[in-house]
C-alpha cells in the first residue's frame, strides 16, 4: 500500500549558513560596534549575547532576516525571553522545534478524517504516516495538508508505492 510520512525537521545546513551570515553582519554593522554582541550555537540552540536588551532584540531580528532568506521557517524557532546575564550583559536563547508533538499529530489526523479522502493516518513517534490504496488519494491528502494552517512546518517524505 502506498504511504508517506508527515514530519517536521530543520534543515541544519541552512540554519548554519544563516547563523554565519548573521555573525558576519553583526561584526560589520556600525550599531553593533563595541556592544559585545555575539550569536553562537550550542547544544540547546542559538545563544544571542549583548550589552543591552535592545541590542539582543536587534541581533535576533538580523537572525530572523537571514533565516527567512535561507528558507528556514520561523515556525521552527522557539525564542525565549532575553534575560540578564553576568557582567552587565543580556542573553537570549533561541531553541529549535523539531518533530511533531502528540497534539499536532492528532490535529493532522483530524484534518485527514474531515477531508473524507480514502486514506488512513497514524502516529509514529514524532511523525504521522498516511496510507491509502492509490497515489492520487495520497497526493490529494498532501495538497490538503499543505493548504491547512498547521502550527508547525511540515515536510513530506518516504513516499512509497
Amino acid at each position: 500500500m502506498p504511504s508517506f510520512d508527515v514530519v517536521s525537521k530543520i534543515n541544519q545546513p541552512e540554519v548554519d549558513n544563516a547563523l554565519l551570515q548573521s555573525q558576519k553582519e553583526i561584526g560589520t554593522r556600525f550599531d553593533f560596534r563595541d556592544t559585545g554582541t555575539s550569536i553562537e550555537r550550542n547544544a540547546e540552540g542559538i545563544v544571542i549575547v549583548s550589552s543591552s536588551e535592545g541590542r539582543v532584540e536587534a541581533a535576533y531580528e538580523v537572525l530572523i532576516a537571514k533565516m527567512i532568506k535561507r528558507g528556514v521557517s520561523l515556525k521552527q524557532l522557539d525564542p525565549q525571553d532575553a534575560k540578564p546575564a553576568g557582567q552587565r550583559t543580556f542573553r537570549q536563547l533561541v531553541k529549535f522545534k523539531e518533530g511533531i508533538d502528540r497534539e499536532n499529530a492528532k490535529r493532522v489526523i483530524e484534518l485527514v478524517k474531515e477531508s473524507k479522502l480514502k486514506v488512513q493516518a497514524s502516529i509514529h513517534e514524532d511523525s504521522v504516516r498516511i496510507t491509502g490504496k492509490n497515489r492520487d488519494d495520497l497526493q490529494s491528502a498532501m495538497k490538503m495538508l499543505k493548504a491547512a494552517d498547521l502550527a508547525f512546518e511540515a515536510q513530506y517524505n518516504n513516499f512509497r508505492e
